[in-house]
């Protein structure tokens, strides 16, 4: 794009986005418009939505900061030009004379024809090094499946599901306690910094776009809140990253059997654990309590492969059934948990 920072020859931006990663990169490019010889005509958001106990509409964060900046804001249900709102949605756009829209966790599809509406067309912030964990989820799969590594991909927008070239990237090494929440953090920081890099010269980086392997692709299918229920036969490697990856949503849980099986077992919140210490094994079965300590509540696991002894892994704060998080040191002086009570499965 132009460095002239004459405002008659301002690129003329659109953003489309809706949660709080979005925002992020929002907030930068309403704060570097003079530098990046931009300006910002409309900011595009999902419809208001129902929020909080009270279940009051709300506005998302990328519109509750459009509006403190004076910014147009235009909320489609729809693109489609199959009905009459996707068609006007459409000619809404084209009346903006956008040269390029800058996407980031929108949440709506974009159609062929909206695409190719702004001059330099569209670009999307993605929270993954593509092609790896193309779509929905992209933070939660990278430390589910204990990747070493992750980062930011601006992508030149197609008609597939993230399979459009890639004209930036920006890798971050997943430190070992990294969880979504952090992960997360870190990521719509770096993708603010990075769709500013590319604003800087865009017509530069769309000349050197490198089209992706679809042969090493990898979905991030959007989480559902079942994934979270912890199977302890599973090594206790696994078990933790389960736990970091759901944390904060849509969070890890057990089960705890009631000793003398007088009642159906209830449910518990797994909040955080320690690493894994892979000295420590175990043959006791899996999910069961081994030790209620004021550092950690030591659980037996499953075995990392059939010739290993099985694992351990140490929780260091629950939330029962009812009741705030507690901390391990909480849980060893109350009555909640006691050596040797069990973390089973749901009850059907």
């Amino acid at each position: 794009m132009s460095t002239n920072n004459n405002s008659s020859t301002r690129q003329r931006v659109i953003f489309a986005g809706t949660p709080e990663f979005a925002a992020i990169s929002l907030k930068a490019l309403i704060e570097q418009q003079n530098e990046l010889n931009i300006e910002i005509v409309a900011v595009y958001t999902q419809p208001d939505r129902k929020a909080g106990r009270g279940q009051k509409l709300t506005a998302s964060p990328v519109k509750q900061l459009a509006l403190e900046h004076n910014l147009p804001v235009e909320q489609p249900l729809t693109f489609k030009k199959s009905v009459e709102e996707g068609l006007a949605a459409r000619e809404t756009l084209a009346n903006y004379k956008p040269d390029v829209m800058v996407v980031a966790a929108y949440g709506l599809i974009l159609p062929m024809g909206v695409l190719e509406t702004p001059t330099y067309g569209c670009l999307n912030i993605h929270a993954s090094l593509l092609p790896r964990w193309r779509g929905a989820a992209p933070i939660h799969r990278a430390l589910l499946a204990g990747d070493a590594q992750t980062g930011i991909t601006i992508m030149q927008m197609d008609k597939g599901l993230d399979t459009g070239d890639m004209l930036y990237k920006a890798s971050y090494d997943i430190a070992a306690d990294e969880t979504t929440e952090s992960l997360h953090d870190k990521m719509a920081d770096m993708g603010a910094d990075a769709i500013v890099e590319v604003l800087k010269d865009l017509p530069k980086y769309q000349t050197q776009a490198q089209k992706q392997d679809d042969s090493l692709a990898t979905y991030a299918e959007k989480l559902s809140k079942a994934e979270g229920e912890i199977d302890w036969t599973q090594s206790a490697a696994h078990i933790e990253r389960q736990i970091r990856g759901m944390h904060p949503y849509p969070g890890a849980y057990t089960f705890l059997a009631d000793p003398e099986g007088n009642s159906e077992p209830k449910r518990v919140k797994v909040l955080a654990a320690l690493p894994v210490n892979a000295s420590q094994t175990t043959v006791v079965e899996p999910g069961t309590v081994i030790s209620v300590g004021k550092n950690a509540i030591l659980v037996a696991c499953g075995k990392e492969d059939a010739e290993a002894e099985g694992t351990t892994l140490r929780l260091t704060k629950l939330q029962f059934a009812g009741s705030k998080p507690v901390t391990a040191e909480q849980v060893c002086h109350g009555s909640q948990l006691d050596d040797g009570d069990k973390f089973v499965a749901a009850p059907e």
